[in-house]
């Protein structure tokens, strides 16, 4: 990273973009606390993320990219497991894992393995795993790659709902329909910087975000030229 400054406003759907390897992952790994940053300051609701990273992550729920469940356990049971490392009772965690279960619609992913659950539904598993806790802050990295459209609009729900309650999202995505759709904020990151922040309509500027987005990132978007095999 390099010098990358960010802020998230509290009660906001915060979308972070970028090219792959622009640094996305990255800053969302620090600002959990997954990655020692080198040098600087994180801040996550008056926390120190990197002296008290207990206290950040008591506030924070998190989606990781490529998320790597324990694949013998039921979507049910990894809930009551979370719940318990949460420190939750077990009355609570019934309570809070049964809404979950029904809101996001996986009753029958919570009594299968998760190995036999299809990406769909794990991503939904992980995302009830994140609110468990009632954390302030909901962290996402593409919560919504490879997922169906039917559990797209079922996490999309839950995350309005979430934001709504005032909550506050950041989520790492490639979709710019996505943050057009549902950010309120944005900001683009190329290179380990910020090159652009701000509300979702000011960043692109009268023009859709993904052309905005080619534009800031200065992307080869290609000639038209070559390739004339593949033309009939």
């Amino acid at each position: 990273m390099d010098n990358l400054d960010l802020t998230v406003a509290p009660g906001t759907f915060h979308g972070i973009v970028g090219p792959n390897g622009a640094g996305k992952s990255t800053t969302i790994g620090m600002a959990v606390g997954l990655v020692v940053p080198d040098a600087g300051a994180i801040s996550v609701l008056g926390h120190d993320a990197i002296r008290d990273r207990a206290s950040a992550r008591a506030v924070t729920g998190v989606l990781p990219d490529g998320l790597d469940l324990p694949e013998r356990l039921t979507g049910a049971e990894l809930l009551r497991y979370s719940a318990g490392l949460r420190g939750l009772s077990r009355a609570a965690a019934a309570e809070r894992a049964g809404e979950l279960i029904e809101v996001l619609g996986i009753t029958k992913a919570a009594a299968t393995p998760l190995a036999d659950c299809s990406t769909g539904n794990r991503k939904k598993v992980g995302l009830a795993q994140a609110l468990l806790h009632a954390p302030r802050l909901l962290v996402l990295d593409e919560p919504f790659e490879a997922v169906d459209p039917v559990s797209a609009a079922s996490i999309r729900r839950v995350l309005r709902r979430f934001v709504d309650g005032g909550g506050t999202v950041v989520l790492s995505t490639h979709s710019m329909l996505l943050v057009e759709q549902m950010c309120d904020d944005v900001t683009v990151i190329h290179q380990g910087r910020v090159v652009a922040a701000g509300a979702v309509a000011e960043v692109a500027g009268g023009i859709p975000l993904e052309d905005r987005f080619v534009e800031l990132v200065g992307a080869e978007t290609g000639g038209g030229d070559g390739l004339a095999w593949l033309v009939r």
